[in-house]
């Protein structure tokens, strides 16, 4: 095996950690392409609520699973892990450098370890689990999933109605938690991946970014980009792309339940509360380098780790 053609690079991190800016750095240093690893990218016309990046920035460089469903639709771990082993060897094939990037941690231990084989969706099982949401409410039945499946209910807000549902789904489908899906044997990579885990020594420093970022997406037009796609696509708040962090606080803006300050204030809360759930998902993670995001020499530190990666023999 050549230890440079067998080798990736995984950029993950916290949302607002500046993942975007380094792995276009790498793909420039390294002749990379961009293999995007982040659920609410691939969805076109959600644009300025994901920080996708713009075409300024992906006309220099590569970009990949980056607008390729509506919102309408859904996108999985596994199509993922599916998608990216694909892309991997295409860009190999090119004599390119793959450089995985983003924050969606449950895509990125899809791709390290794989994933079981999961029942696919029962409508009926669905539609009972739903009405005894709406009768009991989503909490309760999250206390239901806590003491079914406690890792997943650990995981899991008491309001993520979506993958509640799914893992209620699951146990009630096959006898046993979604968890145990994860706890097979690793499948090993057919490549060599060094993971660089972009992590903030001042936890205060994130949450001033990430209030920054919000208030420029809302600048920028995200309750408009929002209203569009309400008008373009038939959309419910319980579809995935909507569950996303800012649109669905734009969405209850939307209908008129809450006000633009609250609008405001509940999507900065939002978004330091996903950012808290990606850093506990890679502290109970092995074999990362992990890096300060906040370090002023970042890049150059990730360049010399990269090279000394790449000149490691196998």
């Amino acid at each position: 095996m050549d230890a440079d053609t067998d080798s990736v690079v995984a950029i993950v991190g916290p949302t607002a950690s500046g993942k975007t800016g380094l792995s276009i750095a790498l793909a420039h240093a390294f002749g990379g392409e961009i293999i995007s690893m982040d659920s609410a990218l691939v969805y076109r016309g959600m644009d300025i609520g994901t920080a996708k990046p713009g075409m300024t920035e992906r006309a220099g460089v590569t970009h990949h699973l980056i607008d390729v469903i509506d919102p309408t639709q859904s996108y999985s771990a596994a199509r993922f892990r599916a998608d990216a082993l694909r892309l991997v060897s295409e860009v190999r094939t090119r004599g390119k450098r793959p450089i995985i990037t983003g924050g969606t941690m449950l895509y990125f231990k899809a791709l390290r370890e794989g994933l079981d084989d999961l029942p696919q969706a029962d409508a009926q099982l669905r539609t009972e689990i739903e009405a005894d949401a709406a009768a009991r409410g989503w909490p309760a039945l999250h206390a239901d999933l806590a003491r079914l499946d406690p890792a997943t209910g650990a995981r899991l807000k008491a309001t993520d109605a979506q993958r509640i549902g799914r893992a209620l789904e699951i146990f009630r489908l096959t006898g046993k938690p979604m968890s145990a899906a994860f706890t097979a044997a690793p499948e090993p990579l057919p490549f060599r991946l060094l993971a660089v885990s972009l992590e903030p020594s001042d936890r205060a420093v994130l949450h001033t970014r990430i209030a920054a970022r919000f208030d420029a997406m809302l600048a920028a037009g995200l309750v408009n980009e929002v209203a569009a796609l309400r008008r373009q696509y038939t959309l419910t708040p319980k579809l995935p792309s909507m569950r996303c962090v800012g649109y669905r606080q734009v969405w209850e803006f939307l209908d008129g339940h809450i006000d633009i300050a609250q609008l405001r204030e509940q999507g900065i809360i939002a978004t330091r509360q996903l950012a808290k759930r990606q850093l506990t998902w890679l502290r109970g993670m092995a074999d990362l380098t992990r890096l300060d995001c906040l370090r002023p020499d970042l890049e150059i530190v990730a360049k010399a780790r990269v090279t000394e990666f790449l000149t490691e023999t196998s």
